[in-house]
C-alpha cells in the first residue's frame, strides 16, 4: 500500500494563496511562485535556489521572480527574489514580509501567512517593476509540491 503524504493545505487554503498571487501580479511584471516539500536536509536558502532553477524562475524576461519556500519537516521557510529585483531593492528588502509572515505561521495561519506575504510582495515589486499593457504571466500560479 502506498503512504499517501500529508498536504500542508486543504483546497480551500490553496485558493486563498493562488488567489493572493493572482491579485498581487495584477500591479507589478514581478512573478511569485510558492513551492511546499516535506524536506529536512540542506540549508533553506540553498534549498530554495535549487528549486528556484528547477521552476525555471530565472527565465522571467526581466528577471524578476519571487519564490516563497516551505520546507514542511524542517519547518523552515525562505524567501527568494531574482537578480533584477535584487539589484534594484534595498538590503534587508525581504525581511519585513518575512518575519510578517513568521508570525501568522506561529499561529497556525499557513495559507493566511502566505497570502499576507505575498500580497507584500507584490506592492513592494509594482515599485520597481510596475505592471506593463503587454504584460504576460510567465510562471504559473499555482502552488507547486515535491513530496
Amino acid at each position: 500500500m502506498v503512504k499517501q503524504k500529508k498536504r500542508l493545505f486543504t483546497p480551500e487554503q490553496e485558493k486563498i494563496v493562488t488567489d493572493a498571487i493572482k491579485q498581487a501580479e495584477q500591479n507589478t511584471s514581478g512573478e511569485i511562485r510558492v513551492h511546499i516539500e516535506n524536506y529536512d536536509k540542506d540549508d533553506v536558502l540553498d534549498r530554495a535556489a535549487y528549486w528556484f532553477a528547477k521552476l525555471e524562475m530565472h527565465k522571467t524576461k526581466e528577471r524578476n521572480g519571487v519564490l516563497f519556500y516551505l520546507a514542511v519537516d524542517a519547518r523552515k521557510f525562505a524567501i527568494l527574489g531574482d537578480a533584477g529585483i535584487n539589484s534594484k531593492v534595498p538590503e534587508g528588502f525581504w525581511n519585513e514580509i518575512k518575519d510578517t509572515v513568521v508570525e501568522y505561521f506561529k499561529q497556525g495561519k499557513f495559507a493566511e501567512g502566505l497570502a499576507k506575504g505575498i500580497l507584500m510582495a507584490g506592492e513592494q515589486l509594482k515599485k520597481y517593476f510596475p505592471h506593463q499593457k503587454d504584460d504576460i504571466n510567465e510562471l504559473s500560479d499555482e502552488i507547486s509540491y515535491d513530496d
